[in-house]
């Protein structure tokens, strides 16, 4: 189909273009109208998760100045995806059944300030196991890691009820 679009560039004659269609293309169309489309077999693609909110401003700076303490840190440099992953759905989960309001996940820059786990973090942080916990999540300030550490702020729990 390109090539009988295609005009010569002067002084040059046009390409033959073979008149019926080519056998890979005929076969890729046969394929094409085979295959039903995504959604008439049940398959829907995953929706991607919102990331948490941000820290409401208040909060944040009360835990940059540690006027709201930090309980809990975690450090994953070290971690690949699915160990660094595990480990904090692990760490959030225990911190919010201790009462834990605020916590840094110290993730790292990564290499260029382009770091794989510093940029799956609040896609791991808006997973349903974690959404009922976390209520905000904000960068940290430079001495508490920078743009390798985010603050996050864990829900109030429930009195007299068991975690979600």
């Amino acid at each position: 189909m390109v090539a009988r679009t295609v005009r010569p560039a002067p002084g040059r004659s046009p390409p033959e273009v073979p008149a019926g269609p080519l056998k890979a293309e005929a076969g890729l169309a046969k394929t094409a109208k085979a295959a039903p489309p995504p959604a008439a077999h049940g398959y829907r693609p995953p929706r991607p998760e919102a990331p948490p909110e941000s820290i409401e401003p208040g909060r944040r700076r009360r835990i940059a100045r540690e006027r709201d303490p930090i309980e809990a840190r975690i450090d994953l440099h070290g971690y690949d995806q699915d160990r660094a992953r595990a480990a904090l759905i692990g760490f959030l989960q225990r911190a919010y059944d201790e009462g834990a309001r605020a916590v840094l996940v110290i993730t790292g820059r990564g290499t260029m300030g382009d770091g794989v786990l510093r940029r799956r973090a609040p896609e791991w942080l808006a997973e349903p196991a974690l959404r009922p916990l976390v209520a905000g999540l904000s960068p940290a300030e430079r001495r508490h890691g920078g743009d390798g550490a985010f603050y996050v702020a864990l829900k109030r729990k429930p009195r007299g009820r068991a975690s979600p």
